[in-house]
């Protein structure tokens, strides 16, 4: 199995849960500098630490070494985790999104074309919902209206994939991740930033003057609902109609499902709990909301639910209070 961002947040503990399964897991990542890389080495050298993880240092947009990879070693799974993340960074850096987002994924489509896998699942996210109203968000409800460049590459890996579904019948499964948290996570997120600046006695910025929702979903649950997911490779409906079924299906092999919590907590409300579970009061400073930002995410999962019997489930008392202690063991607080 490959697993496309193995050194990332997600990747890391979706390998480190497969590689306890004693499934064979061969990891790629190209160990940006997006953010720190000492946490990407250091989440790396715990998988290392397994006889079933091997490990490549290659860009998704080396086509060469990712073909070389697929043809040596005839993945029947292959997870793309492997990503530019980051809405706002897209704000500014918008090319580096054109390159690992839609050049690095057009990459393995064209892997799995050539060397026929028997399930491609990828990393799409909660902000293709955009700029809709209608919540909770269902895979059922248009994403036509992105309000990122970030939002508009995971729309497009979806259109990609099913594209590919398509033409070559490879199964694709698609997963909008809602605002996942939690130990070994990414620097450049909200909560992380927060727990370090109340720590160290600095400000946080509290953006759309803390008038913010937020479907935090806690890594243990992401990772065990893309687990679930894995040898459940989608199957075509030739008498699917548009007006008809659900726009998360098709007549190709291709599905897409919301990974989020189901319950959205006001940024108010998080920071109290991580305040908290700080044992420390935050300085807080009421700021505009930002440029490619939405007010709220909901996610409605009632297909993981059915399909897999999966609903994630950890509460922000308890997800803060894992990251928390991790924060302070890895940072040495």
């Amino acid at each position: 199995m490959l697993i496309a961002g193995s050194a990332g947040f997600i990747g890391f503990h979706l390998s480190n849960l497969l590689l306890n399964k004693n499934c064979q897991v061969v990891g790629l990542d190209n160990l940006n500098t997006y953010y720190d890389p000492k946490l990407k080495e250091d989440r790396l050298e715990i998988l290392n630490k397994y006889e079933n993880f091997e490990f490549y240092q290659v860009d998704l947009q080396d086509k060469e070494e990712i073909d070389k990879l697929f043809k040596y070693y005839n993945f029947d799974y292959v997870v793309n985790l492997a990503a530019q993340a980051g809405v706002r960074y897209s704000i500014k850096n918008p090319y580096a999104y054109v390159d690992s987002n839609l050049v690095g994924f057009m990459n393995i489509l064209e892997a799995c074309r050539n060397n026929p896998v028997k399930h491609l699942i990828y990393a799409s996210s909660s902000s293709v919902y955009g700029g809709n109203k209608e919540i909770p968000f269902s895979t059922n409800h248009s994403v036509d209206h992105p309000v990122s460049l970030y939002a508009s590459t995971k729309k497009s890996n979806e259109l990609m994939a099913h594209t590919y579904s398509h033409l070559y019948g490879i199964p694709t499964t698609g997963l909008r991740f809602f605002t996942v948290y939690g130990p070994w996570g990414r620097p450049d997120m909200a909560y992380f930033s927060f727990t370090r600046d109340i720590l160290e006695g600095n400000p946080i910025k509290v953006f759309n003057h803390g008038k913010m929702e937020r479907d935090f979903t806690y890594i243990d649950d992401i990772v065990e609902g893309v687990y679930k997911l894995i040898p459940k490779a989608p199957k075509p409906n030739p008498e699917w109609d548009e007006t008809k079924h659900d726009r998360s299906s098709s007549f190709a092999p291709y599905k897409i499902y919301n990974i989020g919590n189901n319950q959205p907590v006001k940024l108010e409300k998080f920071i109290s709990v991580l305040e908290d579970k700080l044992g420390k009061k935050a300085n807080k400073q009421y700021v505009d909301m930002q440029p490619g930002d939405v007010v709220r995410t909901y996610a409605d999962v009632t297909d993981l639910e059915k399909d897999v019997g999966f609903k994630p489930n950890t509460s922000i008392g308890d997800g803060l209070g894992e990251f928390v202690r991790w924060y302070k063991s890895y940072y040495g607080f």
